[in-house]
């Protein structure tokens, strides 16, 4: 069962006892493969995992002097763990242990993540199913198109955040990798077997080729896919808006009992949750940019990324794990308005129905430029002399040359914008 609100869990792995936590980790393992390979007698070993242990106010401490936020950490360990302290960070860099812990904090925020997709997947398969056959007008630029139904819409939404969730795994896969391989990659002081050994403990693999820091382009892939998995949630939320607008309100997102939407104007209900979702999605965007910006590093590494990457990981991931904690409960209690949905198709007075009336000409024989034409100038009227089109097409000579009242009266059939739905749900197996 996944909790409705997710957020504390993915606090807590930004946490820095939690990141502490893992470093610390990081060195024992380190220290386990030194003792395998002989480095670290037995005893040293069981002291140190024994004693190994941190202060977070203590670290903070160290750090105002040092200035030197591992060493800091290794002193405050070493500290606790006394004599045999001399053996833990043997031949790793401060990198090593940064970065391999980044990539296993990531691995967890992704879990989280994909659980929340999953959850959001649930929903709109949901609803999709619910609203399968319920008729509405399509839009273009705004404007009323042909017929569909409410289930595609939202079957549409469901079959972009499929694609999401597998585009996540990729990221958590791409960013999935440590390294223990020492101040420039080289291993010079510390045998492969160490970060073998390491990343299979922690569930990572180890980076192919690593300078003193994993490949930024691991993780500007990670926050990439954050955004547009953002986008997609933005998506979502603008459509409702749009179709929560006074003058189409086909749907509107829930309004609890209690809310008010004005300060001014009792009346307002006002599709503030969609529209946070569309401004914290700008967010997501935004760090994406800064991630691409953490990819070009001088030489071997510098440390522009590093400040960077403190805020922009927890923030990106904290962000979409509420946003999509929030989509979720608009869609679940989503307010739908099918005879509104009914009343729109009405609006324009049947030029939903303009394409298979072309079509019918076009198969008669007129030319397709002709048949827009004739299609065209009676539409134009049916807005400018408020008359249904049907009316003015059979009123039409240069139409009813062409087409009898019966198939006139044909055009005018839903059953051909509704006929595959059942298709294009059975594709998305919904």
């Amino acid at each position: 069962m996944i909790p409705r609100y997710t957020l504390p869990r993915m606090a807590a792995i930004w946490e820095l006892e939690h990141r502490f936590q893992v470093w610390l980790r990081i060195e024992v393992l380190t220290c386990e493969a030194w003792a395998q390979l002989g480095k670290i007698p037995a005893q040293a070993l069981q002291e140190i995992k024994d004693k190994a242990a941190f202060d977070v106010g203590r670290i903070h401490e160290i750090e105002r002097t040092v200035r030197h936020e591992v060493i800091a950490f290794l002193t405050a360990v070493a500290e606790r763990v006394g004599e045999p302290s001399r053996y833990i960070h043997h031949g790793v860099t401060s990198s090593d242990v940064m970065d391999t812990a980044l990539a296993f904090q990531l691995q967890e925020a992704a879990t989280i993540l994909l659980e929340d997709i999953d959850a959001l997947l649930g929903t709109l398969k949901t609803l999709a199913r619910t609203h399968k056959h319920t008729v509405m007008i399509g839009r273009s630029h705004g404007v009323h198109a042909e017929p569909m139904t409410f289930g595609l819409k939202v079957a549409r939404w469901y079959s972009e955040m499929l694609r999401n969730r597998g585009r996540l795994e990729q990221a958590k896969e791409a960013v999935g990798y440590g390294k223990v391989s020492g101040a420039v990659g080289t291993y010079a002081h510390l045998p492969p077997f160490i970060e073998a050994y390491v990343c299979e403990k922690l569930g990572l693999k180890p980076e192919p080729v690593s300078s003193q820091v994993i490949p930024r382009d691991r993780h500007a892939q990670f926050l990439v896919t954050l955004a547009t998995v953002g986008a997609a949630l933005d998506n979502i939320a603008t459509e409702i808006r749009h179709l929560q607008r006074t003058e189409v309100f086909e749907v509107a997102e829930p309004f609890a009992e209690g809310q008010r939407g004005s300060s001014a104007m009792p009346h307002k209900k006002n599709p503030v949750t969609c529209e946070q979702i569309s401004g914290l999605s700008r967010i997501l965007r935004a760090n994406a940019i800064a991630a691409l910006e953490n990819v070009p590093l001088w030489h071997e590494r510098d440390i522009t990324h590093s400040s960077v990457e403190r805020i922009i990981f927890p923030d990106s991931t904290i962000l979409l794990d509420y946003l999509l904690t929030k989509m979720r409960e608009v869609l679940e209690d989503l307010q739908v308005y099918p005879e509104h949905m009914e009343r729109n198709l009405q609006h324009t007075r049947g030029l939903l129905f303009s394409q298979q009336v072309l079509l019918a000409l076009t198969d008669k024989g007129v030319s397709r430029e002709v048949a827009h034409d004739l299609v065209q100038r009676n539409a134009t009227k049916a807005w400018e002399e408020d008359e249904h089109f049907q009316t003015l097409l059979m009123k039409d000579p240069e139409v009813s040359r062409h087409l009898s009242g019966d198939e006139v009266a044909a055009c005018f059939d839903l059953k051909p914008h509704l006929e595959h739905v059942d298709t294009i749900f059975t594709r998305l197996e919904l």
